[in-house]
């Protein structure tokens, strides 16, 4: 993929995520590739049915080989992929825009590495699952993880790793789920001390010729995130402020270096401030920074980000 190509499919995730583009410089082009399957998941030739039972996990498929499971939840169907592996399970969620596709470079290495269980997932109207219309609801998807979790067996000894937008789904996991989680790993990530009063304004103000330009395409995965995501992003964003980590889970915050807001240094570094924050607000955080890196850091720095996965399932197991 170009770097200009690069750099749009960047742009797209930052404003799902963050609604931010006017603030990180560089025009709004789709990408277009979306639509192809993970690549990780076609050495698979089978999926589960929806009822798929917890009995199905240990010791099923080949080793190293991930299989497509079809989970149902709230009548839409989602797509997990599963690399089977031995003891506890590495959960891996991608930033907004992007599906399961995002960590096929290092689903292998780090279950090679580690011996774990990893699990990668499409989200709601991303790679093969369902298109849920409406707003983006943290709630769902919150909802879409912890059922297709369980319907996988998987109920605890989870190490999970969430990129950009998936923080938020992240925050709220753990708060509901502090059990499930044996530690976290956030990778330039959506923390709830970013999303101040003050903040809030400037990115719904930003975005807006963006949202208006992806509503003009709405079929595209990526457009239709966008235009989700921007649907009561404000007082969404609000109550994401006030969410609170657990302090029995565990968490290692990766902040890039250029961070999502590259063009704007005053919103840089209060996103590089809400990470030193959050890591300081609660025992067992460690704040780490991806030297060099843009907000793709698992594309820009996956050394580190497969180090520090390793190091979270190594201390926690």
């Amino acid at each position: 993929m170009s770097r200009t190509t690069h750099k749009h499919r960047s742009t797209y995730r930052v404003l799902s995520a963050l609604a931010l583009l006017t603030l990180t410089a560089g025009a709004v082009t789709a990408c277009g590739d979306k639509d192809s399957a993970p690549e990780h998941a076609a050495s698979s030739s089978s999926s589960s049915s929806s009822s798929a039972k917890p009995s199905s996990l240990p010791g099923a498929g080949q080793s190293g080989v991930s299989k497509l499971h079809m989970i149902t939840n709230d009548g839409h169907r989602l797509a997990f992929h599963v690399t089977q592996g031995n003891g506890h399970t590495i959960v891996l969620d991608s930033g907004g825009g992007e599906d399961s596709s995002q960590w096929k470079d290092l689903v292998p290495k780090l279950h090679a590495e580690t011996g774990a269980t990893v699990i990668t997932y499409d989200r709601a109207g991303l790679g093969k699952s369902d298109v849920v219309p409406g707003a983006w609801k943290v709630e769902s998807a919150v909802s879409d993880l912890k059922s297709g979790l369980a319907q996988l067996g998987v109920t605890k000894n989870v190490t999970l790793v969430s990129h950009s937008q998936a923080g938020e789904i992240a925050s709220y996991f753990a708060k509901d789920n502090p059990k499930m989680l044996s530690g976290a790993v956030l990778v330039d990530a959506n923390l709830p001390p970013f999303f101040t009063d003050e903040e809030i304004p400037r990115l719904v103000a930003a975005s807006q010729p963006q949202v208006d330009a992806a509503k003009k395409d709405p079929d595209k995965p990526e457009n239709r995130e966008i235009i989700s995501t921007a649907e009561g992003f404000a007082p969404a964003h609000k109550a994401f402020h006030k969410v609170t980590w657990p302090d029995a889970v565990p968490a290692t915050v990766i902040v890039s270096e250029k961070t999502p807001l590259d063009g704007s240094p005053a919103d840089a570094q209060r996103w590089r401030d809400a990470a030193a924050t959050f890591a300081q607000d609660g025992p067992n955080r460690t704040l780490v920074t991806a030297k060099g890196s843009s907000h793709e850091v698992p594309k820009d720095r996956p050394d580190l980000v497969l180090k520090k996965i390793e190091d979270m399932a190594a201390t926690r197991h």
